[in-house]
């Protein structure tokens, strides 16, 4: 028996809906986050404790609507970080009648566990990473010219790599999710072994803000692990596609048997 077609126009209007849910959940947990930005804003300030040199051991802010806008920008980020598994909830709600059984069990497993590793990423950058950044730039110089920490530049900085750092810990479940549909297989990746160790290090030095080839290190070789893990991962999921392939197969030629 065949699924029902649904019409253009309501999946349309299905589409809207679950659009509209998302985005207000993103405006009522922004909302949320920017009551509380203030200790949003400490949070965030935590790695550069002991290195501000100001009076009240505060970063300080130059423009009138400097410190406004930064609370705004770190409310907003947070806001939907926050709204995000309300958001791959509506998502998930969207697409899985158009899935298989299969398809959808994975992307039950899948969209979740994206998540839990972005924090984990974010994480790694907040608690690894940028202590010791900070700790370069901040004495880089100061022999020369007195630092001081602004609030608007180092959330943006600290709110850049917290984001890629989150980004690029997804590796292991992009690599599986393209060998478990075919786009690659694992002994394609494990040629390009090399090719990624020297892209790693090349992303280290682009979202690492030092020139500190220590930094850059940190960065790099757990990107290198990464897609180690990935090429395992992706041996697993070409595995699944073979066994859901034969399986497959062997429907076929059961039906043409009978």
């Amino acid at each position: 028996m065949t699924e029902r077609q649904i019409p253009l126009q309501e999946h349309l209007s299905e589409l809207r809906k679950r659009l509209m849910y998302s985005v207000i959940a993103v405006v009522v947990t922004t909302g949320i986050a920017f009551i509380f930005h203030g200790q949003i804003l400490i949070l965030l300030m935590e790695p550069a404790q002991g290195f501000v040199d100001s009076p009240g051991g505060k970063p300080i802010f130059t423009d009138l609507t400097e410190f406004i806008s930064t609370a705004m920008k770190a409310s907003l980020l947070v806001g939907i970080f926050g709204s995000l598994p309300f958001v791959l909830f509506q998502v998930i709600m969207f697409v899985s009648p158009g899935l298989t059984p299969s398809e959808r069990r994975y992307l039950y497993i899948l969209l979740p566990a994206s998540l839990i590793v972005f924090v984990i990423g974010a994480g790694f950058g907040y608690r690894i990473l940028f202590p010791p950044a900070i700790n370069f730039l901040q004495g880089f110089g100061s022999d020369i010219a007195t630092p001081q920490i602004r609030i608007g530049p180092y959330v943006n900085l600290m709110l850049s790599l917290l984001t890629w750092m989150g980004v690029l810990f997804e590796t292991p479940l992009v690599l599986f999710f393209l060998a478990r549909i075919g786009v690659v297989t694992p002994s394609f990746l494990a040629k390009q072994r090399r090719y990624a160790i020297v892209v790693a290090f090349i992303l280290g030095a682009l979202i690492t803000p030092t020139f500190d080839p220590v930094n850059q290190t940190i960065v790099a070789v757990p990107i290198a692990i990464l897609y180690e893990v990935g090429i395992w991962l992706a041996k697993l999921g070409a595995r699944m596609r073979n066994k859901a392939a034969a399986a497959s197969e062997l429907g076929l030629d059961s039906k043409a048997g009978g």
